[in-house]
């Protein structure tokens, strides 16, 4: 088989494998990111793979340059992929891409051990505004908002003053008597 076969083959198996996997998210047909972790997950990461021309009997080339991994610090990273490498060496020739997501899920604690979360200005920048956001919010009530069809009965109901004319919740009273029924005098 040429690696062009290989390739469409693994890619079929990828996508009946993932289909529906929020984890797995394909870039094109020969670029691919898979998601090691939950997203809430602080030692999540997400690998970025993509396929030579030559691939499968040429390692793929992997990546942590996601902007999802922006919080994971370089050393880490190359912890990762160094511990990648002798899995990919392993199944150089062969299809890899399943075996290389679900070792790095498997594996995953011990690939972030040394994790500690990198703090950037954007980071620091939104948590600041976080703290300041709950008390913004108490001063600034939501009024309600009305459509120009409610505001035009409202209009229709006020005098030139803005209030109610006297009596305009008052039900009518003839109308009410002859519901109920007035008392006889007999």
């Amino acid at each position: 088989m040429t690696a062009n076969e290989d390739q469409e083959m693994e890619l079929e198996a990828l996508r009946s494998i993932y289909e529906g996997d929020e984890c797995f998210k394909e870039i094109s047909p020969v670029s691919f990111q898979f998601r090691v972790g939950d997203l809430e997950d602080t030692k999540a990461f997400i690998l970025d793979i993509s396929w030579p021309d030559t691939y499968p009997e040429t390692a793929p080339q992997i990546s942590l340059d996601a902007f999802f991994n922006n919080r994971i610090s370089a050393e880490t990273k190359q912890l990762i992929l160094s511990k990648l490498e002798p899995q990919v060496e392993a199944s150089l020739g062969s299809a890899m891409m399943y075996t290389l997501f679900e070792w790095a899920k498997e594996n995953q604690e011990e690939l972030m051990e040394n994790h500690r979360p990198v703090v950037t200005a954007v980071q620091a920048l939104t948590s600041n505004t976080e703290v300041t956001t709950p008390s913004a919010a108490k001063k600034r009530e939501k009024k309600e908002q009305l459509t120009k069809a409610q505001k035009r009965r409202m209009i229709n109901r006020t005098d030139n003053k803005g209030e109610l004319p006297r009596g305009w919740n008052w039900v009518d009273v003839i109308k009410q008597l002859s519901k109920t029924g007035g008392k006889d005098d007999d």
